[in-house]
């Protein structure tokens, strides 16, 4: 057998000792650990191990099932423990990993098959095996999850397959668990499946999720984590302001028209600007667009009300009330879309999927409590735009009524509000989604602060000044366009308010 023809990554009988032990003399071959060798020559041992791990189990422990709490995080633990069922059940220590076999039965048919033949426990199986307590030693990870990791992965495939999909796991560790000796663990499963359905009320929960489920406010975990990651950037935000230019409003007249305008833009409300001005302000409502001009004058009866524009929230309760006031207004003129009632089927951008039904209040609520901890109005403003853009509560609008939220908090604060021109609208949204996808907040931190900037330096005091400077600074181009002829938004070159 020549080199050439063994695998990749391969124990030690795979080919006769003597062939191995010349190729690794001859520089051939290169032993990985004890009874583990490779071809690769040139990459450190980790990343060997790393990018051939199921060949690299498949060598040491052939037909091996990936269990415990390895079938639940797909891969190692943080030091490299990955668990195992086994006959053989001595744990073998390599570069970055520790395979820690044990006995049990081996896999199942309802088991998901792995390359090298392999076999990963089912998610039924998975969470019987991870119902049995188990304690990490010598600073190794436990073999089993935490009461507290249970019950957020059962959350989690509660929003993942709704109610008929957990009740359906149920069901598949009831009939399994008689056959892989697990009875025990099932008395402990199913009433934990029971609290997060809603149907076991006396189970004690380990996790700040099911105890706000069983407070009735369940709430999506991966966007209150997004929301601290927000809140800790905004809240070390130098603690400056952009007053008003002048106290009589003059200056402002037209502001609220142009913010309702853009902000309906952005979401794709498209009309021209001399058009939205009849709509507006003479009620010429177009025949063949009756549902968009509504939109747009719901928008600016919001943003041109001052009082309603100096509501703020005191309490999470309030913050519903206000969002579902403000979205009543605003979605007015398309019943079909409930206006002022939180969405009852999920909504989704592209890849993005926002929070469950389900879990909006709960959310809105858990995401209150970083906001309610700012202090300064542009840290407040940015963090309520994002809050309920993410969490996107209605069916329709949410862009519209994140941006109402945001302005509101300046407004209140007497300081200068944020409009979104046409053109910046790829800069706020890819704002968004560096955050929402990445936990990037630099990028829409930069593009709010430029964004009120603008708009600080625009009078709008009459409505064509308003629209010559606008036009002059490049806000009605096309953002497709824009983009790719190199137009920016520019500042006006006059005097501004800066921080």
């Amino acid at each position: 057998m020549s080199v050439r023809e063994l695998p990749y990554v391969f124990s030690a009988s795979a080919a006769p000792r003597s062939t191995i032990s010349d190729a690794v003399a001859r520089g051939e071959l290169r032993r990985l650990a004890r009874g583990l060798y490779t071809r690769n020559l040139a990459d450190p041992p980790e990343q060997v191990i790393r990018e051939n791990l199921y060949d690299v189990v498949a060598a040491l422990y052939p037909g091996a099932l990936i269990a415990d709490r390895s079938a639940r995080l797909a891969r190692p633990t943080e030091d490299g423990s990955l668990f195992l069922v086994h006959d053989r059940t001595t744990n073998a220590e390599l570069p970055g990993l520790v395979l820690r076999p044990r006995r049990g039965p081996g896999s199942t048919d309802s088991d998901l098959p792995l390359p090298a033949g392999l076999h990963m426990s089912s998610v039924p199986r998975a969470l019987l095996e991870n119902a049995a307590l188990s304690r990490g030693r010598r600073g190794r990870a436990p073999r089993t999850l935490t009461r507290q990791e249970l019950e957020e992965w059962l959350e989690l495939l509660l929003e993942q397959r709704g109610e008929d999909g957990l009740q359906a796991i149920r069901e598949q560790a009831r009939a399994l668990a008689p056959h892989l000796g697990l009875e025990h663990e099932l008395t402990i499963l199913e009433p934990l499946i029971g609290a997060v359905l809603g149907t076991r009320r006396d189970v004690p929960a380990a996790s700040q999720l099911l105890r706000a489920r069983q407070r009735g406010h369940p709430f999506d975990p991966r966007r209150v984590d997004l929301f601290e990651v927000l809140y800790e950037a905004v809240d070390r935000l130098s603690p400056v302001t952009r007053p008003v230019l002048d106290a009589s409003a003059s200056r402002y007249r037209f502001l609220p028209f142009f913010e309702a305008y853009f902000s309906n833009f952005i979401e794709g409300t498209e009309f021209d600007v001399e058009e939205a001005r009849e709509i507006v302000f003479e009620g010429l409502i177009p025949p063949t667009r009756p549902e968009d001009a509504r939109d747009i004058t719901g928008t600016y009866r919001l943003v041109s009300d001052s009082y309603e524009m100096s509501r703020l929230p005191a309490s999470a309760d309030e913050l519903l009330e206000l969002l579902r006031s403000r979205h009543h207004v605003l979605m007015g003129g398309r019943p079909a879309r409930m206006p002022g009632v939180f969405k009852h089927e999920p909504n989704r951008v592209g890849a993005v999927q926002f929070v469950a039904p389900t879990l909006v209040e709960g959310t809105l609520r858990e995401g209150f409590k970083f906001y309610n901890r700012l202090t300064y109005p542009f840290p407040r403003a940015i963090f309520q735009m994002f809050l309920v853009a993410e969490v996107h509560p209605f069916s329709d609008g949410n862009g519209r009524i994140a941006r109402v939220m945001m302005n509101a908090e300046l407004v209140a604060a007497h300081e200068q509000r944020i409009i979104i021109p046409q053109v910046y609208r790829n800069n706020y949204l890819m704002g968004l989604r560096a955050l929402t996808v990445q936990n990037r907040v630099d990028a829409l931190i930069r593009t709010l602060d430029f964004a009120q900037r603008y708009t600080a330096a625009i009078d709008f005091a009459t409505f064509e000044a308003a629209r010559e400077m606008l036009a002059a600074t490049n806000a009605f181009h096309d953002p497709v366009e824009a983009d790719a002829a190199g137009v920016r938004l520019v500042l006006p070159d006059v005097p501004i308010v800066r921080r």
